[in-house]
Protein backbone atom coordinates (compact mmCIF):
# COMPACT_ATOMS: atom_id res chain seq x y z
CA UNK A 1 0.00 0.00 0.00
CA UNK A 2 2.95 2.74 0.19
CA UNK A 3 4.41 1.61 -2.43
CA UNK A 4 1.69 2.04 -3.81
CA UNK A 5 0.59 5.82 -2.75
CA UNK A 6 4.44 6.79 -3.62
CA UNK A 7 3.85 5.60 -6.77
CA UNK A 8 0.93 7.49 -7.70
CA UNK A 9 2.75 10.49 -5.71
CA UNK A 10 5.47 10.35 -7.92
CA UNK A 11 3.06 9.89 -11.27
CA UNK A 12 1.24 13.06 -9.91
CA UNK A 13 4.66 15.14 -9.64
CA UNK A 14 5.54 14.23 -12.89
CA UNK A 15 2.74 14.99 -14.35
CA UNK A 16 2.81 18.55 -13.08
CA UNK A 17 6.38 19.15 -14.07
CA UNK A 18 5.43 17.87 -17.85
CA UNK A 19 2.55 20.01 -17.47
CA UNK A 20 4.57 22.98 -16.70
CA UNK A 21 7.04 22.23 -19.37
CA UNK A 22 4.65 22.11 -22.10
CA UNK A 23 2.07 24.97 -21.25
CA UNK A 24 4.86 27.59 -22.93
CA UNK A 25 4.94 25.61 -25.75
CA UNK A 26 0.85 25.03 -26.45
CA UNK A 27 0.61 28.85 -25.05
CA UNK A 28 3.04 30.09 -27.63
CA UNK A 29 1.48 28.09 -30.24
CA UNK A 30 -2.21 29.19 -29.24
CA UNK A 31 -0.98 32.80 -29.77
CA UNK A 32 0.96 32.19 -33.27
CA UNK A 33 -1.97 30.51 -34.95
CA UNK A 34 -4.08 33.17 -33.04
CA UNK A 35 -6.88 30.46 -31.74
CA UNK A 36 -8.49 32.77 -29.70
CA UNK A 37 -12.23 32.48 -27.83
CA UNK A 38 -14.50 34.40 -29.86
CA UNK A 39 -17.25 36.48 -27.74
CA UNK A 40 -20.49 36.08 -29.62
CA UNK A 41 -23.16 39.23 -29.09
CA UNK A 42 -26.42 37.38 -28.59
CA UNK A 43 -29.82 38.93 -27.76
CA UNK A 44 -30.63 35.70 -25.56
CA UNK A 45 -27.45 35.86 -23.17
CA UNK A 46 -27.26 40.12 -22.86
CA UNK A 47 -25.82 39.49 -19.58
CA UNK A 48 -22.95 36.81 -20.43
CA UNK A 49 -22.01 39.11 -23.75
CA UNK A 50 -21.98 42.14 -21.89
CA UNK A 51 -19.73 40.92 -18.92
CA UNK A 52 -17.84 38.16 -20.57
CA UNK A 53 -17.03 40.90 -23.77
CA UNK A 54 -13.43 41.67 -22.47
CA UNK A 55 -12.07 37.99 -22.86
CA UNK A 56 -12.41 38.10 -26.19
CA UNK A 57 -8.85 37.24 -28.14
CA UNK A 58 -7.81 35.15 -24.83
CA UNK A 59 -6.33 31.91 -26.45
CA UNK A 60 -8.60 28.88 -25.75
CA UNK A 61 -7.75 24.63 -26.04
CA UNK A 62 -5.83 25.09 -23.10
CA UNK A 63 -7.56 21.56 -21.94
CA UNK A 64 -4.75 20.08 -24.39
CA UNK A 65 -2.37 20.71 -21.52
CA UNK A 66 -4.14 18.27 -18.97
CA UNK A 67 -5.34 15.46 -21.31
CA UNK A 68 -2.26 15.34 -23.57
CA UNK A 69 0.01 15.64 -20.36
CA UNK A 70 -1.80 11.94 -19.57
CA UNK A 71 -1.76 10.31 -22.45
CA UNK A 72 2.07 11.18 -23.14
CA UNK A 73 2.41 9.59 -20.00
CA UNK A 74 1.10 6.80 -20.33
CA UNK A 75 2.23 6.00 -23.65
CA UNK A 76 5.68 6.09 -22.65
CA UNK A 77 5.36 4.78 -19.24
CA UNK A 78 3.98 1.88 -21.50
CA UNK A 79 6.30 1.68 -24.12
CA UNK A 80 9.41 1.78 -21.24
CA UNK A 81 7.82 -0.98 -19.31
CA UNK A 82 7.77 -2.98 -22.87
CA UNK A 83 11.43 -2.23 -23.60
CA UNK A 84 13.29 -1.94 -19.95
CA UNK A 85 10.53 -3.32 -17.67
CA UNK A 86 11.85 -3.01 -13.49
CA UNK A 87 11.28 0.85 -12.70
CA UNK A 88 8.86 1.49 -15.26
CA UNK A 89 6.82 -1.52 -15.46
CA UNK A 90 6.87 0.35 -11.31
CA UNK A 91 5.39 3.87 -12.87
CA UNK A 92 2.98 2.13 -16.02
CA UNK A 93 -0.46 2.54 -15.37
CA UNK A 94 -2.20 0.98 -18.51
CA UNK A 95 -4.07 -1.74 -17.50
CA UNK A 96 -7.22 -3.55 -19.80
CA UNK A 97 -9.56 -3.80 -16.34
CA UNK A 98 -8.65 -0.34 -14.72
CA UNK A 99 -7.46 2.36 -17.05
CA UNK A 100 -8.42 1.30 -21.33
CA UNK A 101 -11.56 2.36 -21.03
CA UNK A 102 -10.93 5.89 -19.22
CA UNK A 103 -7.85 6.65 -21.55
CA UNK A 104 -9.66 6.28 -24.00
CA UNK A 105 -12.56 8.22 -23.32
CA UNK A 106 -10.06 10.63 -22.43
CA UNK A 107 -8.91 10.64 -25.77
CA UNK A 108 -11.72 10.64 -28.27
CA UNK A 109 -13.25 13.08 -26.11
CA UNK A 110 -10.48 15.55 -26.44
CA UNK A 111 -10.42 15.03 -30.17
CA UNK A 112 -14.39 15.39 -30.75
CA UNK A 113 -13.87 18.53 -28.55
CA UNK A 114 -11.03 20.03 -30.43
CA UNK A 115 -12.85 19.69 -33.48
CA UNK A 116 -15.68 22.05 -31.76
CA UNK A 117 -13.11 24.24 -30.75
CA UNK A 118 -11.30 24.76 -34.30
CA UNK A 119 -14.92 25.41 -35.51
CA UNK A 120 -15.53 28.28 -32.78
CA UNK A 121 -12.68 29.55 -33.51
CA UNK A 122 -12.98 29.31 -37.24
CA UNK A 123 -16.76 30.77 -36.43
CA UNK A 124 -18.30 27.71 -38.33
CA UNK A 125 -21.13 26.02 -37.43
CA UNK A 126 -24.42 27.33 -35.21
CA UNK A 127 -23.82 31.29 -35.12
CA UNK A 128 -20.51 30.75 -35.44
CA UNK A 129 -20.19 28.88 -32.62
CA UNK A 130 -18.94 25.31 -33.23
CA UNK A 131 -21.07 22.22 -32.58
CA UNK A 132 -24.85 22.65 -31.68
CA UNK A 133 -25.72 21.53 -27.92
CA UNK A 134 -27.86 18.73 -30.09
CA UNK A 135 -24.99 17.48 -31.75
CA UNK A 136 -22.70 17.81 -29.04
CA UNK A 137 -25.56 15.13 -27.22
CA UNK A 138 -25.36 13.13 -29.87
CA UNK A 139 -21.53 12.28 -29.60
CA UNK A 140 -21.89 12.15 -25.91
CA UNK A 141 -24.62 9.51 -26.60
CA UNK A 142 -22.50 7.39 -29.28
CA UNK A 143 -19.70 7.62 -27.04
CA UNK A 144 -21.53 6.80 -23.93
CA UNK A 145 -23.48 4.05 -25.60
CA UNK A 146 -19.81 2.52 -26.18
CA UNK A 147 -18.80 2.57 -22.67
CA UNK A 148 -21.97 1.38 -21.12
CA UNK A 149 -20.97 -1.87 -23.77
CA UNK A 150 -18.14 -2.27 -22.48
CA UNK A 151 -19.43 -2.39 -19.31
CA UNK A 152 -21.80 -4.80 -19.75
CA UNK A 153 -20.85 -7.08 -22.35
CA UNK A 154 -20.12 -10.49 -20.76
CA UNK A 155 -16.93 -10.78 -23.15
CA UNK A 156 -15.28 -7.44 -21.39
CA UNK A 157 -16.31 -6.49 -18.04
CA UNK A 158 -19.86 -8.12 -17.56
CA UNK A 159 -20.82 -5.29 -14.66
CA UNK A 160 -24.03 -4.50 -14.26
CA UNK A 161 -24.12 -4.00 -10.39
CA UNK A 162 -24.88 -0.74 -8.49
CA UNK A 163 -23.93 0.29 -5.41
CA UNK A 164 -26.15 1.90 -2.73
CA UNK A 165 -24.68 3.47 -0.02
CA UNK A 166 -25.68 1.86 3.20
CA UNK A 167 -27.74 -0.58 1.35
CA UNK A 168 -25.29 -2.33 -0.37
CA UNK A 169 -25.03 -4.07 -3.91
CA UNK A 170 -28.14 -3.91 -6.23
CA UNK A 171 -27.79 -6.06 -9.79
CA UNK A 172 -29.85 -4.19 -11.87
CA UNK A 173 -29.41 -6.46 -14.99
CA UNK A 174 -30.03 -4.60 -18.80
CA UNK A 175 -30.90 -1.26 -16.99
CA UNK A 176 -26.88 -0.51 -16.40
CA UNK A 177 -27.00 0.49 -19.71
CA UNK A 178 -29.47 3.31 -19.44
CA UNK A 179 -27.89 4.31 -15.88
CA UNK A 180 -24.13 4.14 -17.45
CA UNK A 181 -25.45 6.44 -20.81
CA UNK A 182 -26.98 9.12 -18.45
CA UNK A 183 -24.21 9.38 -15.81
CA UNK A 184 -21.55 10.01 -19.15
CA UNK A 185 -24.15 12.23 -20.71
CA UNK A 186 -24.87 14.69 -17.87
CA UNK A 187 -21.23 14.89 -16.59
CA UNK A 188 -20.01 15.44 -19.74
CA UNK A 189 -22.60 18.46 -20.54
CA UNK A 190 -22.49 19.89 -17.00
CA UNK A 191 -18.72 19.88 -17.27
CA UNK A 192 -19.23 21.87 -20.43
CA UNK A 193 -21.58 24.03 -18.52
CA UNK A 194 -19.04 24.68 -15.82
CA UNK A 195 -16.24 26.02 -18.31
CA UNK A 196 -17.13 29.82 -17.84
CA UNK A 197 -15.56 31.73 -15.73
CA UNK A 198 -11.56 31.51 -14.67
CA UNK A 199 -10.36 28.40 -13.25
CA UNK A 200 -13.52 27.45 -12.20
CA UNK A 201 -14.07 24.25 -13.87
CA UNK A 202 -10.30 23.23 -13.43
CA UNK A 203 -10.70 23.51 -9.74
CA UNK A 204 -13.89 21.58 -8.99
CA UNK A 205 -12.71 18.93 -11.14
CA UNK A 206 -9.59 18.95 -9.45
CA UNK A 207 -11.99 18.38 -6.13
CA UNK A 208 -13.37 15.72 -8.04
CA UNK A 209 -10.87 13.62 -9.32
CA UNK A 210 -9.06 14.30 -6.42
CA UNK A 211 -11.85 12.04 -4.34
CA UNK A 212 -11.95 9.68 -7.02
CA UNK A 213 -8.53 8.98 -6.26
CA UNK A 214 -8.85 8.37 -3.07
CA UNK A 215 -12.18 6.10 -3.71
CA UNK A 216 -10.10 4.36 -5.98
CA UNK A 217 -6.93 3.75 -3.91
CA UNK A 218 -9.28 3.11 -1.05
CA UNK A 219 -10.79 0.11 -3.24
CA UNK A 220 -7.41 -1.48 -4.17
CA UNK A 221 -7.66 0.10 -7.81
CA UNK A 222 -4.28 1.36 -7.87
CA UNK A 223 -3.52 1.81 -11.87
CA UNK A 224 -6.83 3.99 -11.80
CA UNK A 225 -6.06 5.52 -9.14
CA UNK A 226 -2.51 6.23 -10.82
CA UNK A 227 -3.97 7.65 -13.83
CA UNK A 228 -6.11 10.00 -12.35
CA UNK A 229 -3.01 11.07 -10.12
CA UNK A 230 -1.72 12.38 -13.60
CA UNK A 231 -4.50 14.17 -14.65
CA UNK A 232 -4.72 15.91 -11.22
CA UNK A 233 -0.85 16.83 -11.63
CA UNK A 234 -2.00 17.91 -15.16
CA UNK A 235 -4.89 20.25 -13.56
CA UNK A 236 -2.54 21.50 -11.07
CA UNK A 237 -0.48 22.96 -13.95
CA UNK A 238 -2.99 24.08 -15.75
CA UNK A 239 -4.93 26.21 -12.83
CA UNK A 240 -1.37 28.09 -12.42
CA UNK A 241 -2.32 29.59 -15.43
CA UNK A 242 -5.84 29.86 -15.89
CA UNK A 243 -7.01 30.77 -12.39
CA UNK A 244 -8.13 34.56 -12.74
CA UNK A 245 -6.85 36.91 -14.91
CA UNK A 246 -6.81 33.21 -16.91
CA UNK A 247 -4.09 33.05 -19.55
CA UNK A 248 -5.45 30.90 -21.83
CA UNK A 249 -9.46 29.07 -21.51
CA UNK A 250 -9.58 25.41 -21.34
CA UNK A 251 -12.30 25.06 -24.05
CA UNK A 252 -14.17 22.12 -24.82
CA UNK A 253 -11.39 20.15 -25.58
CA UNK A 254 -10.85 20.06 -21.96
CA UNK A 255 -14.48 20.23 -20.61
CA UNK A 256 -15.75 17.29 -22.33
CA UNK A 257 -12.54 15.25 -21.88
CA UNK A 258 -12.71 16.28 -18.41
CA UNK A 259 -16.56 15.67 -18.24
CA UNK A 260 -16.73 12.25 -19.80
CA UNK A 261 -13.58 10.85 -17.79
CA UNK A 262 -15.15 11.81 -14.63
CA UNK A 263 -18.37 9.83 -15.35
CA UNK A 264 -16.51 6.52 -16.51
CA UNK A 265 -13.90 6.85 -13.28
CA UNK A 266 -17.73 7.18 -11.31
CA UNK A 267 -19.13 3.99 -12.98
CA UNK A 268 -15.18 2.11 -12.42
CA UNK A 269 -14.93 2.79 -8.60
CA UNK A 270 -19.54 2.27 -8.78
CA UNK A 271 -19.59 5.31 -7.05
CA UNK A 272 -23.18 6.72 -8.64
CA UNK A 273 -24.99 8.07 -5.73
CA UNK A 274 -21.92 9.74 -4.86
CA UNK A 275 -21.07 11.48 -7.75
CA UNK A 276 -23.60 14.25 -7.10
CA UNK A 277 -21.87 15.25 -4.39
CA UNK A 278 -17.81 14.97 -5.56
CA UNK A 279 -19.25 17.13 -8.33
CA UNK A 280 -21.51 19.40 -6.59
CA UNK A 281 -21.02 22.47 -9.03
CA UNK A 282 -21.23 20.35 -12.00
CA UNK A 283 -24.91 19.39 -11.03
CA UNK A 284 -25.81 22.69 -9.91
CA UNK A 285 -24.77 24.41 -13.24
CA UNK A 286 -26.96 21.47 -15.50
CA UNK A 287 -29.87 22.14 -13.05
CA UNK A 288 -30.02 25.76 -13.65
CA UNK A 289 -29.66 25.89 -16.91
CA UNK A 290 -32.75 23.04 -17.05
CA UNK A 291 -34.75 25.16 -14.87
CA UNK A 292 -33.80 28.34 -16.65
CA UNK A 293 -35.08 26.53 -19.95
CA UNK A 294 -38.18 24.97 -17.83
CA UNK A 295 -39.23 28.47 -16.73
CA UNK A 296 -39.22 30.28 -19.79
CA UNK A 297 -40.85 27.29 -22.14
CA UNK A 298 -43.66 26.67 -19.35
CA UNK A 299 -43.97 30.14 -17.64
CA UNK A 300 -42.52 32.77 -19.74
CA UNK A 301 -40.23 34.45 -17.36
CA UNK A 302 -36.60 33.58 -16.11
CA UNK A 303 -35.71 32.22 -12.89
CA UNK A 304 -31.73 33.33 -12.69
CA UNK A 305 -30.41 36.05 -14.35
CA UNK A 306 -28.31 34.22 -16.54
CA UNK A 307 -27.33 30.84 -16.55
CA UNK A 308 -25.13 28.60 -16.06
CA UNK A 309 -25.64 29.58 -12.64
CA UNK A 310 -22.22 31.22 -12.36
CA UNK A 311 -23.67 33.90 -14.44
CA UNK A 312 -25.80 34.89 -12.21
CA UNK A 313 -24.09 35.42 -9.78
CA UNK A 314 -21.94 37.65 -11.67
CA UNK A 315 -24.88 39.10 -12.55
CA UNK A 316 -25.53 39.85 -8.87
CA UNK A 317 -22.89 41.82 -8.77
CA UNK A 318 -20.06 39.36 -7.68
CA UNK A 319 -16.59 39.94 -8.97
CA UNK A 320 -15.55 36.77 -11.14
CA UNK A 321 -12.49 35.62 -8.45
CA UNK A 322 -15.10 35.99 -5.91
CA UNK A 323 -17.58 33.56 -7.39
CA UNK A 324 -14.92 30.94 -8.42
CA UNK A 325 -13.26 30.36 -5.34
CA UNK A 326 -16.82 30.27 -3.04
CA UNK A 327 -17.57 27.33 -5.66
CA UNK A 328 -14.28 25.78 -4.73
CA UNK A 329 -15.38 26.33 -0.95
CA UNK A 330 -18.66 24.73 -1.63
CA UNK A 331 -16.84 21.68 -3.86
CA UNK A 332 -14.49 21.09 -0.88
CA UNK A 333 -17.27 20.95 1.79
CA UNK A 334 -19.76 18.39 -0.52
CA UNK A 335 -16.24 15.85 -1.68
CA UNK A 336 -15.65 15.63 2.01
CA UNK A 337 -18.66 14.75 2.79
CA UNK A 338 -18.72 12.18 -0.18
CA UNK A 339 -15.44 10.83 1.16
CA UNK A 340 -17.04 10.18 4.26
CA UNK A 341 -20.19 8.83 3.23
CA UNK A 342 -17.95 6.10 1.01
CA UNK A 343 -15.96 5.48 4.16
CA UNK A 344 -18.48 4.83 6.34
CA UNK A 345 -20.22 2.75 4.12
CA UNK A 346 -16.74 0.98 3.69
CA UNK A 347 -15.77 0.20 6.52
CA UNK A 348 -18.27 0.05 9.09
Amino acid sequence: MILEAVRIITITILAYVVALMITPLVLNLLKRFRITKQIRTSHSAPIFSKIHKNKEGTPTMGGIIIWGTVLVLAFAFLILDIFFDGFFSYLNFVDRGETYLPLAALAIAAFFGLIDDVLGVLRIGSKGGGVRVSQKLIIYTALSAIGAWWFYSPSVLDWHVLNIPFAGNLDIGAWYIPLFMFVIIASAFSANEADGLDGLLGGVALFAFGALTVVAFALGRFDLAAMLGAIIGALLAFLWFNIYPAKFFMGDTGSMALGITLGVTTMLTNTVFLLPLFAIILVSESVSVILQITGKKLFKRKIFLSTPIHHHFEALGWPESQVTMRFWIVSVVFVALGLAIFFIDKFL
